[in-house]
């Protein structure tokens, strides 16, 4: 009862209205907030916190960046899809918001537009040295086979394709990314897609922003080649699995191409099935199923990971 009245005490203001109902279009910062609404960022900070503390909204920071969305579980969720749903859809000041916002995210799209017209050259030629990524698709999908994975974790989401193409199965799919840029482009697809199950978010994969096991399945897709100790990446996923969890890893066989390391960044020249498997045993993993899909002359490796249920403990 105390819950219900101090989250409807929290929206019972018309700036808070606005907020909700903008959120509800897909997460924003302050200070898109700021430009939408037309008011100071302390105002609109101080707002913010009631909402949040109130559970009708998440809070996260992502750099410099503080990021709110709104709230995907518990009473405040569906507090929010009621009276979001209350709001007069020909209000004038709604009408208004919704016109500044959809002047942001298209400022935000020639941006993301931008970065991509910068780096597709190099994209698209290593995509051409290995199998198409439909068929890298296909395999990954096939090893979850459940009409419900749950909760799904991306790591390294890049531009949340991951995210798109497990979002039917998953109950929420959340992505995290080091780089700024990717998490805009990111947030864009997403937000076209309608995907309002999937978020994401900045992290780190050395130290994910979980204090435990709090993912059904766990996806790392042409990520480890990119950093100096996939075996720990391996282990940190282990960490914020649940019992049961699988753990897919798509990433390159072996190979002798010395300039990806050049021009496209990459520490590891693809990796053998013993080395996975070895990540895997030492981060308590039991390592399942392996794909080889060849290319020319890049061959894609699709490693299928679990994590073990518990044992159930028997009285002596």
């Amino acid at each position: 009862m105390n819950g219900l009245l101090a989250a409807l005490r929290a929206v019972a203001e018309p700036t808070r209205l606005r907020v909700l109902a903008l959120l509800r279009q897909g997460e924003l910062t302050v200070s898109e907030l700021v430009r939408v609404l037309g008011q100071s960022q302390p105002r609109v900070s101080r707002h913010l916190k009631l909402l949040t503390d109130s559970g009708l909204l998440e809070r996260f920071r992502e750099g410099t960046w503080i990021f709110h969305r709104i709230a995907h579980d518990g009473a405040g969720a569906h507090l929010i899809q009621r009276l979001v749903d209350l709001l007069p859809a020909d209000d004038e000041v709604l009408a208004m918001d919704r016109e500044r916002l959809r002047a942001v995210k298209e400022e935000r799209a020639r941006a993301a537009a931008d970065y991509f017209r910068y780096n597709a050259e190099r994209w698209d030629r290593l995509r051409s040295l290995h199998v198409d990524d439909a068929e890298v698709e296909r395999a990954l999908v096939s090893l979850l086979p459940e009409a419900s994975v749950g909760d799904l974790l991306d790591i390294g989401t890049g531009t949340g394709r991951m995210l798109a193409l497990f979002s039917p199965r998953a109950r929420r799919a959340e992505g995290i990314d080091l780089s700024h840029e990717m998490l805009t482009v990111a947030r864009i697809n997403l937000e076209k897609a309608g995907l309002a199950n999937c978020t994401v978010r900045h992290g780190d994969l050395h130290q994910l922003p979980y204090p435990g096991p709090a993912f059904d399945a766990i996806t790392i897709h042409q990520v480890l080649h990119f950093i100096a100790d996939p075996a720990h990446a391996v282990a940190e996923a282990a960490r914020v699995m649940r019992p049961g969890a699988r753990l897919i890893i798509a990433d390159f066989a072996p190979h002798d191409l010395e300039y990806l390391r050049t021009e496209h960044a990459h520490r590891r020249l693809g990796f053998a099935d013993e080395e996975v498997r070895d990540w895997c045993e030492d981060a308590g993993l039991k390592p399942r199923d392996v794909v080889h899909l060849p290319g020319r002359p890049l061959t894609m490796t699709v490693w299928l990971a679990v994590k073990p249920e518990r044992t159930p403990h028997v009285a002596a």
